[in-house]
């Protein structure tokens, strides 16, 4: 009788029939699973009712059951926050938290409560839960200040480049009120967010500024659409004021996002009339987006900010303006002056050390190599390199034991992600497999990436891989699925296998339907325009685009496009996957006036995407090369050496998408 009125609020709420036998195990699965799709959907749509029926339609053994449970809860305080009032039933979101502590839903439901509790000014309720949560943001730090009656600790964020919430103003507020936030600490926020082109935060921060002081209503967002038209009407008694420089300041920075030569021309027409540490501030910033745009007046401008204090993005660019430039003294001088945490960077240390060499003192450089050199990464194989090492794989891990599968197999947290993933539910799903990961040592880690490899979840099975400090399975953190058709597009082609594997672990950690922000789709991420150029190019019939999704299509296109690249950029794979990501055209203008090392290149990409990008690429190619072969290679040899920009190659990659 259960199991028939089961189906009868099924078919009629949510249009789902039953079929087969109702006891059948099967048909018991799915009618659970259409229950649990209805209750996704019904919160999806914001509709209490139907939630409310899909969730009395599931078993209390249901695994996702939870799932379901925190919508409720989490759709019945968006309710209240909403109308105002304040009728949670507490009972039942404690009930739940002491019932699921330490999975990922309590922490998300504790969470979404935290953040009512911080709205409401319940401070009392607050302070009981915040200590719980493991990671609070930025919004729950600034109610637990106001709890606490602590309004110092927004101080740092004040200070920082981060925008701030709505939770931390009345933090401000009080700082403000009490003397404790000066006018300079003011103008350095204004600063900080203007520089970035926050208009909005800028103009938020000056409001804390004296009348007198604060900008004039609209004229930041005028600028911000019109620096010319500022500078065309500029007053010659700007300066007299520090809201005149300060606006002529930002008037530079905005000129220079889309003309950084036409921004210098303008600094200099009036740094005389500014004092020394504003004039030597804005070369700081020219010289930073020079660097980024690879112009050669770059290193100059640093030279013109002299000592004004610069943060770790312009220092970083400093290094790469100098690293296309050979000025190994500027390099090495720029990274001892990054503060300790920056420097310690793998990048950074890696370049220092080779700057050392090229000032012949390589005992120093030899300790920096060592304390990198082994690392899987970029920077770790290149300093093995230079210290004559070969760069192989390390030692296998023994496999799990039947205990250490078992607890895999039994955690609640990967049993529910491993449903939400059978269940195209991948976002929910990664969630709940990432929290699950916490606080695992290797072995449980590799036993992990064993379970969602038998689950064909190679992303995840990579994740977890990827994780192990010191007992490492690098079969698992180098998975090679799909293996018979990537390799027979590869040998047809003439293509790197290692080279095309180390592009679709980054690309889609082998997600056959993974889908990017832009739209690029499938194993190879491959763009809808690129796929229908490339199929007419290689003359593929009867190519439709929701072919693209399907794998040895989207490895065919992808592959086809690679070595279209490939064979017009020189044949350097360093090239072609900078290519791959950000557009051929890009990594042509992209090199530099004079040969630059494979490695140099790759660091000196402007978009901080596309440079972590091609470094991951090119240094996971190493690892599935002597997955594939044993025999090592060079990475340094991979890389290459990049010739000037300009002659025939430029020409010929003008068609290319």
């Amino acid at each position: 009788m259960a199991q028939l009125c089961l189906g009868l609020c099924l078919e009629l709420c949510f249009g789902l029939s039953l079929s087969g036998t109702a006891s059948a195990a099967p048909a018991v699965s799915a009618t659970n699973d259409a229950a649990f799709i209805a209750a996704r959907e019904a919160t999806r749509t914001g509709n209490g009712l139907r939630l409310g029926q899909a969730v009395a339609a599931l078993p209390v053994d249901y695994v996702l059951r939870p799932w379901a449970d925190y919508w409720q809860l989490q759709q019945q305080l968006a309710a209240n926050a909403e109308s105002g009032t304040d009728t949670v039933d507490s009972s039942g979101i404690i009930s739940f938290l002491q019932t699921h502590e330490g999975s990922y839903l309590a922490e998300k439901l504790r969470d979404d409560w935290l953040h009512f509790l911080g709205k409401k000014s319940d401070w009392i309720r607050f302070a009981r839960e915040f200590p719980l949560l493991s990671g609070p943001d930025t919004a729950l730090d600034c109610y637990a200040a106001q709890a606490a009656g602590t309004p110092q600790k927004v101080r740092p964020l004040w200070l920082s480049t981060q925008e701030l919430p709505p939770a931390c103003m009345p933090l401000v507020d009080q700082l403000a009120a009490t003397g404790d936030l000066t006018t300079e600490e003011i103008w350095q926020r204004v600063r900080r967010m203007l520089a970035l082109g926050k208009v909005g935060a800028g103009r938020t921060a000056a409001a804390y500024l004296p009348s007198e002081q604060n900008f004039e209503r609209g004229s930041l967002e005028a600028t911000a659409v019109d620096p010319n038209r500022y500078f065309r009407r500029l007053s010659p008694s700007f300066a007299t004021t520090r809201r005149g420089r300060e606006m002529a300041l930002f008037a530079v920075q905005t000129l220079a996002r889309n003309d950084v030569m036409a921004a210098a021309i303008q600094l200099r027409s009036i740094e005389q009339k500014l004092p020394a540490a504003e004039a030597h501030y804005a070369w700081g910033q020219l010289a930073r987006l020079a660097a980024g745009k690879h112009l050669p007046d770059a290193l100059a401008w640093y030279d013109l900010a002299a000592e004004t204090p610069l943060d770790e993005e312009q220092m970083a660019w400093h290094v790469r303006a100098a690293l296309r430039a050979h000025d190994w003294a500027r390099v090495q001088r720029v990274i001892v002056a990054m503060p300790a945490e920056c420097a310690q960077r793998p990048e950074w240390i890696y370049w220092q050390a080779r700057a050392l060499t090229t000032l012949h003192q390589v005992e120093q450089a030899n300790a920096l190599f060592l304390r990198i050199a082994g690392q899987p990464t970029f920077y770790g194989q290149l300093a093995a390199e230079e210290l004559g090492w070969t760069v192989r794989l390390p030692l296998q891990a023994p496999p799990p034991s039947p205990e250490e599968i078992a607890a895999a197999e039994n955690n609640p947290g990967l049993q529910r992600a491993l449903e939400l993933f059978r269940l195209d539910m991948r976002i929910e799903g990664v969630r709940e497999w990432n929290w699950s990961l916490r606080g695992m040592n290797d072995r449980a880690l590799l036993a992990t990436a064993n379970l969602a490899r038998r689950h064909t979840v190679w992303d995840r099975a990579i994740s977890s891989a990827d994780r192990t400090q010191d007992m490492h399975d690098f079969s698992l953190r180098y998975l090679a699925p799909y293996y018979d058709q990537v390799t027979a597009e590869t040998t047809a082609q003439n293509v790197d296998t290692a080279w095309v594997y180390g592009l679709i672990r980054q690309e889609s950690r082998f997600v056959t339907q993974a889908n990017s922000a832009v739209g690029a789709k499938g194993l190879m991420q491959v763009m809808p325009a690129t796929a229908q150029w490339v199929a007419k190019k290689i003359k593929l019939a009867n190519f439709h685009p929701h072919h693209m999704t399907d794998i040895e299509t989207n490895v065919q296109l992808g592959v086809s496009y690679l070595k279209l690249v490939l064979e017009s950029l020189d044949r350097l794979p360093v090239l072609a996957s900078a290519a791959y990501n950000a557009g051929p055209n890009r990594a042509r203008r992209w090199r530099g006036d004079q040969p630059l090392e494979g490695a140099i290149y790759a660091e000196t990409i402007p978009f901080t995407e596309t440079r972590d990008y091609v470094k991951k690429v090119m240094s996971n190619t190493m690892y599935y090369h002597l997955l594939f072969n044993s025999t090592p290679q060079s990475l340094k040899a991979r890389l290459g050496i990049v010739q000037p920009a300009g002659g025939a190659m430029d020409a010929a990659i003008e068609d290319l998408p």
